[in-house]
This record gives structure tokens, sequence and C-alpha cells, in this order.
């Protein structure tokens, strides 16, 4: 029962921390781009990565924790459905070179964040 209410509480902080951040980047850079949730995506990406090294590869998180960082956390902070939402969006806005960056751009950055974040961790 622990573990859930944990899970609940760090899905809840995930969910403030997207906000937050998102927020924060739109008031920077404005909506004409989904910059919002990229940021978001490529962040959290990063964040797997490493979180999962330290987990599997390095011990240095307990594994009991994983649930908690990668589900509710991280799980809560991506935003893969707003994502393709904003991406469908562009197309049918008539745009073709925004919505095809963005499938682009979130897919290969976030990859290469997560390899990132992998090494990042190793190197913790």
């Amino acid at each position: 029962m622990q573990e859930i209410l944990f899970l609940c509480l760090a899905g809840a902080l995930g969910a403030m921390s997207r906000y937050w951040l998102s927020s924060a980047v739109y008031a920077l850079l404005g909506r004409e781009y989904p910059w919002g949730t990229t940021t978001v995506n490529v962040l959290g990406s990063c964040l797997f990565g490493l979180a999962w090294a330290l987990i599997h590869e390095i011990g240095a998180i307990s594994p009991q924790f994983k649930v908690i960082i990668l589900v509710g956390f991280l799980g809560s902070f991506t935003t893969f459905s707003t994502y393709i939402f904003e991406t469908h969006l562009l197309f049918q806005e008539g745009k073709r070179l925004k919505p095809v960056l963005n499938l682009i751009a979130q897919n290969l950055i976030s990859l290469g964040a997560l390899s990132c974040g992998f090494l990042l961790g190793r190197m913790w």
C-alpha cells in the first residue's frame, strides 16, 4: 500500500513538473511550435536513461524505487500523447514542414537524450 501512495505522489510531482516546465518554455518561446512538449519529452527521455542506468547498471538507486520513478514521476512527466496530438494539429493546419520536423526532432533528439542519460548514469 505504501508503494502505491509513493507512486501517486511521484505521479503528481511529475504532472506538476511537466506543467511548470512546459508553461515556462511556452512563455519564453511562444506557441508557434510545440517547444514545451518537445522540451519535456527530450528531458524526460534523458531522465529515463539516467534513472535506468542508476537502477539497473550502477545500483545507485534501489530497484524498489523503479516503479515510483519510471512509472510514477516520468510516466506523468513525459507527454507522448500530447506530442502526437500537437503533431496531428500541425498537419491539420495544412503545415507540412513543422509536423515532420516535430516527428523527426522529438524522436531522434529524445533517442540521443536517452543515450546521454545512460552515459550520465554510468559516469555517476
